[in-house]
């Protein structure tokens, strides 16, 4: 998108508005992230915290359009919930069943997903090149673990395993899925055999996020010594999964990669512009230090 269509975007207010709905919110980096990424950009905007609970989400996403947004991340735990309430979702992110960006266009709410692509692209990157072959648990079966789960089946691994407290919503999507990869779902009573058997271990749901960080998605005993152990969370930076997973050999990977590239792929998509990846990971970082000297 060339300066003057990007220009365009921006409504007569002289502002882009852009903002992150979820429940809880307050934690979220995305407002600084995405403030700095617009500064480095030029673009003139507002990037807004919105605490929307379930019942307004419906209302919520009227007002997007009423109150002349270019677009919304969408986080826990609304990415399913809202598709309901869109005009369009992208191919992808219908497969994957959930949506973590919504990009307004005139009115007209389409809906992406940037987790699993982000995700992947960090693991990668930072930690584990090649993911052929490994055996593969993710925790959780929400709209974070299916973007996830679907990016990761791109790159060939020898299995997926989904355990999630209710059996039969991982036994579902293993069952959607199974055509594309091999993959089982199971529930707490066969979490732990799962888990013990892994290459790597993902945790896509919320224990341990902040301010309960002192919570653990799994015992520690089950996590074998030296496997790859990664944490969707990034808030803190180094969950006590982590940290636990460390003292016994792991190889760890925190959230904070996954977080900033799915966030220069929805700026990506709200500017048609590339987004400023190293300014945006120095203003979550910052944010952090910030927080460290209060």
């Amino acid at each position: 998108m060339e300066s003057n269509q990007l220009k365009s975007l921006v409504p007569a207010s002289g502002s882009l508005l852009l903002g992150v709905m979820g429940d809880p919110i307050a934690h979220s980096k995305s407002p600084a992230m995405h403030q700095a990424a617009l500064g480095a950009m030029g673009v003139p905007g507002h990037y807004v915290p919105l605490h929307v609970k379930p019942d307004n989400l419906k209302d919520a996403i009227q007002a997007i359009r009423a109150l002349g947004f270019r677009g919304v991340n969408v986080t826990i735990p609304h990415k399913v919930e809202v598709m309901t309430y869109l005009d369009a979702v992208d191919e992808g992110a219908k497969r994957i069943g959930a949506v973590n960006t919504v990009v307004n266009d005139n009115g007209l709410l389409t809906g992406y997903n940037t987790d699993g692509i982000g995700y992947v692209r960090s693991l990668k990157e930072e930690i584990l090149p090649e993911l052929a072959g490994k055996h593969i648990v993710v925790l959780g079966a929400g709209g974070a673990a299916r973007g996830i789960i679907h990016a990761l089946i791109q790159e060939g691994p020898g299995s997926v395993s989904v355990v999630n407290r209710t059996a039969s919503k991982a036994k579902e999507l293993a069952e959607e899925w199974g055509n594309l990869a091999q993959i089982r779902g199971f529930g707490e009573s066969e979490a732990e055999t799962a888990i013990r058997s892994a290459d790597v271990l993902i945790n896509t749901t919320s224990v341990g996020m902040h301010p309960n960080v002192n919570q653990v998605p799994v015992p520690e005993a089950w996590i074998p010594e030296g496997i790859v152990v990664s944490d969707l969370i990034y808030n803190p930076l180094t969950t006590k999964l982590l940290s636990i997973s460390a003292a016994k050999g792991c190889s760890v990977h925190g959230g904070l990669g996954m977080f900033i590239n799915q966030g220069a792929y929805a700026l990506e998509y709200w500017t048609g512009q590339p987004a400023p990846v190293e300014d945006m990971k120095a203003a979550v970082l910052e944010s952090f230090r910030r927080e460290t000297r209060a």
